[in-house]
This record gives C-alpha cells, structure tokens and sequence, in this order.
C-alpha cells in the first residue's frame, strides 16, 4: 500500500466518523417530546403506548391534572399536546363554552357510567327523599339524569336531548334530592348520600369494582356513542403525524388488555365498538 492510498483511505474512516457522529446527532434531535394530559393518577392504559413510542423516537410525557375542569385549557394554551380524559359531549360543551376549536383525533375507551350506594343493595330499595349525587358539569350531569330515568326513579324532558338540567325533570315521584358537586367527589360523597352516580375512572380510583359494586350501569349502545372517550388535540394539530401515531399505538390488543384488567371489565375499548374516529 502507498502513502497516497494510506492517506486516502485514513481520509474516508475519519469522514465516515463523522458521519456516523452527525447522524447520531441529528436522531436525537429528531425524538419528539409530547405533552400528554391526563386526569387521575392510573396510566396503565397509557404506559405501555409510551413504549412503544419510545422506540418510535417519540416521548410521551404525562401531565396528570385532579379534575374535568383544567386539561382543556391546558391544550388551548398550549401547556399539553393532547389530552385524554373527555368524550365529545364535554368536548364540545367546551369548545362552545369558551369559543376554542379543540377536536377529536381518536377514540380510546367507552366508560360506563353507574349507580353506586353505601347503603342500599337494591336500586328498588331506594326511599323517598333520597339523597342523589351527581356531577355537576353539563355533559355529565346531563348524562347522570338520563341514567336516573333508565333506571326508573325519574323522568326528563325529551326535548332536553342528551344534556338535561335538573330543571327538565318532568317527574320525580320519590322526590328524591339530587345535589350537584365536582365528578370528582362523587366517589367520596357515598358516605353522605344514598346513591351517587360515578363516572367509571373516578370509581376505580376510588377502589370501587364497576362490576359487581355497581347497582345500576349504563347500557352500551348506538346511545353511547356520544360518550366514548377521545385523544384530543387543537384544530391546527389535527393531522400531525407524530399525533397520529400516538393514537395509533393506543387503538392496539395490548392497550385494550390493559383497559379491561384496569377497570375490571366495566370499560370497553371504543375503537372496536364504533370505529377508530
């Protein structure tokens, strides 16, 4: 081997170096860090997405929020990427609420809603007078009146459609008295009331089995479809591929195994029941 080759050659392993170097660089910038807004503390659902991203070069990064009320203007400002804890009802209450323009860009879980008591062991054991809790924000108190009908303990006006107010019940013949408090408290409020309708998450949090503690559950149906939770993000990020394949590493047979151990078989992965949007 000459000098020239044995220069040349020298030349090219130092030029690779850096190339390989530079290439290394410019994967790690490429991993994209995206802000993910949840309410409650159990991510289950959501751990093993974030692996998968992981090898994606994507990092999923929770924000855990204790309430309904802060993970939309959360998104709106910017302060998360995505949230999901809504359906498209309380999403779009929101966005008519506060003029923003978030959207639904998949579907995650459909989480019935149910009766629970402390107290009775019958939904036909309630008294009259009964005390009632229920949450207090419109989509979901609206949709804890629907169930009260269904139930048969009261009736509401048509006409009010999938939102009723307390002001729509057109029957009430156990009088019973229905008081209004964060989604969040209802769980807690089982010691003070007779019944409390609880949302599936709040419930489980809360150590309660959505199967076999619950007296009187949500049916699942055509009716359901306006409750199924979502992955939301803002309208201008709607079709963002690195969002996209959050959703679609979430609408998977491991998340849904997941969804099934981690609300006891109460919750039913929506991708499957109405479709993946």
């Amino acid at each position: 081997m000459n000098k020239w080759t044995k220069t040349v050659i020298i030349g090219l392993t130092a030029l690779l170096g850096l190339t390989a170097c530079g290439n290394g660089q410019e994967a790690k910038q490429e991993t994209e860090t995206v802000k993910l807004g949840l309410v409650g503390d159990d991510t289950r659902d959501w751990d093993s997405v974030r692996d998968r991203l992981a090898d994606e070069g994507i990092k999923l990064e929770y924000v855990k929020f204790s309430d309904y009320n802060q993970p939309n203007q959360a998104l709106a400002q910017g302060a998360v990427d995505l949230n999901a804890f809504q359906h498209q009802v309380f999403l779009d209450k929101f966005n008519e609420q506060f003029g923003t323009d978030l959207v639904a860009i998949g579907n995650t879980v459909v989480a019935p809603l149910a009766i629970y008591s402390n107290k009775i062991d019958k939904i036909e054991d309630l008294a009259d007078g009964a005390k009632v809790a229920i949450p207090n924000d419109v989509t979901n108190g609206g949709r804890a009146l629907i169930l009260l009908e269904s139930a048969g303990l009261i009736e509401v006006d048509d006409a009010a459609g999938i939102t009723p107010t307390l002001n729509d019940i057109t029957k009430n013949d156990k009088n019973l008295q229905i008081e209004e408090m964060d989604a969040s408290q209802t769980p807690r409020a089982l010691g003070d009331v007779d019944i409390a309708l609880v949302n599936s998450g709040y419930a489980v949090d809360a150590g309660l089995d959505p199967k076999t503690d619950a007296l009187f559950t949500e049916p699942v149906d055509e009716r359901s479809k306006p409750y199924v939770n979502i992955v939301a993000a803002r309208k201008e990020d709607k079709d963002n591929p690195v969002y996209a394949k959050v959703v679609d590493s979430y609408q998977t047979d491991e998340t849904k195994k997941v969804i099934d151990e981690k609300s006891k078989g109460a919750n039913l992965a929506a991708w499957e029941e109405f479709g993946k949007k």
